[in-house]
This record gives structure tokens, sequence and C-alpha cells, in this order.
């Protein structure tokens, strides 16, 4: 791996703050992974927004009263949903790295109307909030863009109370991916390059802390869910220029998770 933590850091802040710029306005990822009735709750540029694998906010079963933080928020859509389920006795945080991403998620926080909502700037493997602060963690496909993922993982045990959960949706691997794309910057931007294999998610969670963690495999990524990556988030990766035995690798490697894992109660 040629790549460094810097180099990451440095390469997915420029692109979300591009994305965060320059959003389509018509995000067909927001059809698929949002019901009709959370996309018609949602501003309509933070529906445009939408960079991620799922909802977490629906997957997480958030409950009114609830305070929860999403981490790697971006425009918003996943505090914005998650603060209609906690409703106002709730609170939700957000934290993100990106400036342009921070600005825009506020635009769409007063544009929705919500006062239940804080959005932080800050890096997930640093989180700016005290010890025993939320009852649940959620995040949508950004673990995968941190260079540490031990250092996310135990700054959410460390962030939830006692009995609190983790709820994230990220992609996984089952084997390893051509160097290739290990490499590529673009393809860490796109939450592929940083992902992990699902056993080595379920080891970390349980060595920082983390009672009952389980990885749920949701969805396998086939040759055609690879085209359309490498045609946004791997820009200027070109799969068919690669060999084909490492087309072949490539071939159902990547998946969509559910990462769950609970703060164990005090004794």
């Amino acid at each position: 791996m040629s790549t460094t933590d810097p180099d990451v850091h440095q390469h997915v802040r420029a692109t979300y703050a591009r994305a965060a710029c320059c959003a389509p306005t018509d995000n067909a990822l927001a059809t698929t992974l949002y019901d009709e009735e959370d996309r018609d709750a949602l501003p309509d540029d933070a529906a445009a927004a939408a960079l991620g694998c799922a909802n977490p906010a629906a997957l997480a079963n958030l409950q009114p009263g609830e305070r929860v933080l999403d981490l790697g928020s971006g425009g918003g859509v996943d505090v914005l949903l998650s603060a209609r389920r906690v409703g106002p006795t709730g609170f939700v945080y957000g934290v993100d790295m990106t400036t342009e991403m921070l600005a825009l998620a506020r635009r769409n926080q007063a544009e929705a109307g919500i006062d239940h909502v804080e959005f932080l700037e800050g890096r997930i493997e640093d989180i700016p909030l005290a010890d025993d602060t939320v009852d649940v963690v959620l995040s949508n496909c950004v673990v995968n863009l941190s260079p540490d993922k031990r250092a996310v993982f135990a700054e959410a045990l460390r962030v939830l109370r006692p009995g609190g959960r983790l709820a994230i949706a990220d992609i996984a691997t089952r084997g390893e991916l051509p160097p290739v794309i290990r490499r590529s910057l673009s393809a860490w931007a796109g939450c592929i390059a940083g992902a992990l294999d699902v056993s080595e998610i379920e080891r970390l969670l349980a060595d920082v802390g983390f009672a009952a963690p389980s990885v749920e495999i949701v969805r396998d990524y086939g040759r055609a869910d690879l085209d359309l990556v490498a045609s946004s988030a791997l820009a200027g990766l070109d799969l068919a220029a690669l060999p084909p035995e490492e087309l072949d690798d490539i071939e159902g490697r990547l998946v969509s998770v559910f990462i769950r894992g609970m703060k164990p109660a005090e004794r």
C-alpha cells in the first residue's frame, strides 16, 4: 500500500468538497436507498447529496427520545431522517471533516426547520463529543474512508452510553482485492480501497470492547455493479484495462454489510 494516512484524508476531503458543491439535481441513489416517505421529508439538496449505501436511520430502529451520532454526516441526510425518528425529545449530532459538506448540511437543516440537530466539524477518528453522550452511533458508508478504522470503532464505543448500540452500513470484502484498487486514492474516496474483510470487522469490534459484534451481509456486488462504481467513485480507474484474472478476482469480493455492536452495560 503506497498511500499514507494524510494522502487518504486529503483526497477524501477534496472529493467530498466537490460533491457538496456539485451534487446532481436528480440523484438515483436516493431513490434506491430511501423510501418515498423519507425522500419527501428531505430538502431537495439533502436528497441530492445522498452518497451512502443504505438507510442506517431505518436499520438502527431508532426510538423517540434517543440521542444519536452520525459519523461522516455529509449533506445531513441521515441526521435529518434520524431527527424525525427520535422526535423533539431526542437529539442528533452529525460529525464531518469537510467544511463544504457541513455548510450544505446546515443549510438543509435550516430548510427542514429541525432544531434538535447539531453538525460538528471533526474527524471520525477523534470525535468531538464527551464520553457516554449518545445512545446510538450510526454511519452510512463512511468508516471505509478512514485509514484507521480501529480508532473509529474505539471512539464510537467511547461516546456511546453503557448499553448503547452501533449501527453502521458500509462496504466490506470477502477475500483480497487487486493491488491496483488498494493503491488507488479514488478507490479510497469511493469506499472501495479501504474496505475491510468481513471477519476483520468483527474482530476489530471485539478488540475495542463491543459486545455481541456482528456483520450481516445484505448485498453482493457483481461485475455490472462494479462497472457503475468505476464510472463514478472510481473515476480514473479503468476496470476494462485490468488483466482478466484480476477482474475475476473482483467479482463477488465486494459486499454491502450492516455492522452492529453494543457497549457493555456498567456493572
